[in-house]
């Protein structure tokens, strides 16, 4: 039988302060009080107990006061302390640390690393907790300076101050903005140059123009002493000269013997062209004047004859038709005076040659002292029966155009012109070189005959190899019948072709 020993009564005494203890919250010190009372930090460790748990001797408003600061509980590896600005009382008192559980949640200040608990959010089970935790980004106070962030390294730092824009970045930005409009700048500036070049140069070419008229077309001048008719029109207020274009001007004059009358064209360079003047500048050409003489056909005899430049005459007896057919380079005659050495002569005859080179023509162009001093702008004549167009018959004379102020340097050769229609209107071949000149004139007309057959005879092949191809195309869509019965109709045809034909005839 086992007997229980009566307990001693002074442990009754202990158990019962010890629940008058709990029951009495307000004589016990707070956590953060006790935890700066020196006894607080001689608190033994127990094995076995975890840091976090929480003692038997801390009162439970302390402990809901510390629940929501759920990032002041020690960790593995404590973060780095971190330094607010506030704007309450830098010497706070001791009272403080007796406020409602509620200030104090109020009062704390927002950490960097507070986390939201809003989708796991029980209101039953978190009691007494607020419903909106503070923001994580801290808010800067408009009385206060403002703090610094909590993963600045150096809170004491000041902002560094943004760089002043200096004069070099200004230079460079300018540049860089000019050199994105390069390409506008340079289309702009040429439509500018081209257009007053445009002006420019028409002006040029139209002043250049009406100097030579003036000098060759007015009253008084040499076309109005040979010619009764001047201009395009027939009243004398009609203009002397028609523009076909910028740099084309062309002068009629009629009224004279032996001819039917004259047409002067000019072609003028582009100068209005700003990419034709560049040109020119690197390929030099000269303005051009071109006399056209069309002669009456009881006027002119059978003549082929060409003075030119030595290399442009060789260009002209190959590429001329006319002077391809009947005429050739003439060689120098010895014992007589001739033309100078920058000539040549392309004519169908020797004696031709020697008529149309006179002593005149000579004397005041072709020599050599004269055409040094006043053929500089000479560049060729031609004379011909046998040119292509309308007109068969036809002097061609071809001078460049001097500036204005030089216009007179050319009127030696413009005298050629009248001179030349009166000696070819004249000029009559003798019987030897007529003969000659009928006979080349029948050989090349049966030469020509036979390029026509020629031509006649592959048009007729080709038209008929069309027909054919034609024909070989519908057969080919026909059907075997149809087929069938063409073939017949074309052998009965033939059959009908091949039997010997017979005449009737009555006794």
């Amino acid at each position: 039988m086992i007997t229980r020993r009566a307990a001693p009564t002074h442990i009754y005494y202990i158990a019962l302060l010890s629940l008058l203890s709990l029951l009495h919250p307000h004589h016990h010190l707070p956590v953060s009080a006790a935890a700066s009372s020196p006894t607080s930090t001689s608190r033994p460790h127990f094995e076995g107990f975890d840091a976090d748990e929480v003692d038997d001797d801390v009162d439970v408003d302390v402990d809901d006061q510390q629940l929501p600061l759920a990032t002041d509980l020690p960790l593995r590896s404590p973060p780095p302390p971190t330094t607010t600005l506030s704007d309450s009382d830098p010497n706070p008192s001791d009272d403080d640390d007796y406020s409602s559980p509620t200030s104090d949640i109020k009062q704390q200040p927002s950490s960097s690393q507070t986390t939201s608990f809003e989708p796991y959010w029980d209101e039953d089970e978190f009691e007494g907790f607020p419903q909106h935790f503070p923001s994580e980004t801290p808010v800067p106070s408009s009385k206060g300076p403002v703090s610094p962030s909590v993963s600045d390294p150096n809170p004491d730092s000041k902002p560094e101050p943004e760089p002043e824009p200096d004069s070099t970045t200004a230079a460079a930005s300018s540049r860089r903005s000019l050199s994105s409009y390069t390409v506008e700048i340079v289309c702009w500036s040429f439509l500018v140059m081209f257009v007053i070049n445009y002006f420019t140069g028409k002006k040029e070419n139209e002043n250049i123009v009406l100097s030579w008229a003036m000098k060759f077309a007015s009253k008084d001048s040499i076309f109005d002493k040979n010619f009764s008719l001047l201009g395009v029109g027939e009243t004398d207020d009609s203009p002397l000269l028609l523009k076909e274009g910028q740099n084309v001007f062309k002068f009629y004059a009629s009224g004279r013997r032996f001819c039917q009358g004259m047409l002067a064209t000019t072609e003028m360079k582009s100068r209005h062209d700003l990419i034709s003047r560049l040109y020119n500048m690197v390929v030099p050409c000269k303005d051009e004047i071109t006399f056209e003489v069309y002669m009456n056909d009881d006027a002119m005899d059978q003549v082929v004859f060409a003075v030119a430049r030595k290399k442009l005459a060789k260009t002209m007896q190959k590429e001329v038709r006319d002077l391809q057919r009947f005429a050739g380079l003439v060689a120098p005659p010895s014992g007589r005076k001739w033309l100078a050495e920058e000539l040549a002569v392309v004519s169908e005859s020797k004696e031709v040659a020697g008529d149309l080179i006179t002593e005149a023509a000579l004397d005041q162009v072709f020599g050599d002292k004269a055409f040094e001093k006043f053929g500089k702008g000479f560049i060729s004549m031609h004379f011909s029966d046998q040119h292509l167009g309308p007109h068969k018959k036809m002097l061609v004379f071809k001078f460049a155009l001097p500036d204005t102020n030089n216009m007179a340097d050319m009127s030696r050769l413009v005298a050629l012109v009248p001179y030349y229609i009166d000696l070819i209107g004249r000029y009559k071949l003798s019987s030897q070189a007529r003969s000659k000149t009928e006979g080349a004139r029948l050989k090349v007309a049966q030469e020509v005959y036979k390029e026509l057959q020629n031509a006649r005879q592959e048009a007729l092949q080709k038209r008929k190899a069309d027909q054919r191809k034609k024909m070989e195309e519908v057969d080919a869509k026909l059907s075997a019948e149809a087929l069938r019965k063409k073939e017949a109709k074309e052998h009965a045809r033939q059959m009908k072709k091949a039997m010997p034909k017979m005449k009737m005839t009555r006794a």
